[in-house]
């Protein structure tokens, strides 16, 4: 996805926002917070823009769309997970830190019901916004993985798109299991005891 440049840039835009139209974007932001964690991702886009006391018009001028929308809310958690990989990049038990940043990945798709199986889905689609914002996940991911296999704790073919889906997947079933908070990890755990080598 791409990222402001500038305070007050939108996604995408070459110039800095009026300020009417970078308080909207804001608003925007704010209820779309709200909404996508009160009623999951699939929240009215209508009714986010009503709460932001604008005209739906006004909410596609900022985003195009809804995973448009779903990216520019999700980049505080892609920032702190790209953070968080590189705090763990010279690890001394690099599988340890590689199976403690996808737990993270895991925490992250299942803050807003839906966001796992959007991102599963965008993975597929390379022209979606979060498809776009998977790609530094990726990256970040695919240098933990690469430590990880170069001592041995990983065995060879497994990919980093493999465990992104795998990590979105494990999110959708925790997701449908609300009342069993352990679900999540106890799943992970079972399924990375198979990339040992």
């Amino acid at each position: 996805m791409t990222t402001s440049t500038a305070a007050g840039t939108a996604p995408g835009a070459a110039r800095p926002m009026r300020a009417d139209a970078r308080r909207n974007y804001e608003r925007l932001l704010t209820e779309a917070r709200s909404a996508f964690a009160e009623h999951g991702t699939d929240a009215s886009l209508e009714d986010i823009a009503r709460r932001a006391g604008v005209g739906i018009g006004t909410l596609y001028r900022h985003f195009p769309n809804r995973h448009a929308l779903m990216g520019a809310v999700f980049q505080e958690a892609l920032a702190a997970l790209l953070e968080r990989s590189r705090q763990l990049a010279d690890a001394d038990r690099p599988c340890e830190a590689l199976v403690e940043w996808l737990r993270a990945i895991i925490t992250h798709a299942g803050e807003y019901r839906g966001l796992a199986g959007a991102l599963m889905s965008a993975s597929h689609d390379r022209s979606s916004a979060l498809s776009e914002c998977s790609v530094p996940l990726r990256e970040a991911g695919s240098r933990l993985l690469a430590r990880a296999a170069s001592g041995g704790a990983v065995r060879e073919g497994v990919s980093i798109d493999d465990l992104m889906q795998l990590t979105n997947a494990i999110a959708l079933a925790a997701e449908q299991s609300p009342d069993d908070p352990e679900l999540a990890d106890r799943l992970l755990m079972l399924t990375l005891r198979g990339l040992k080598a």
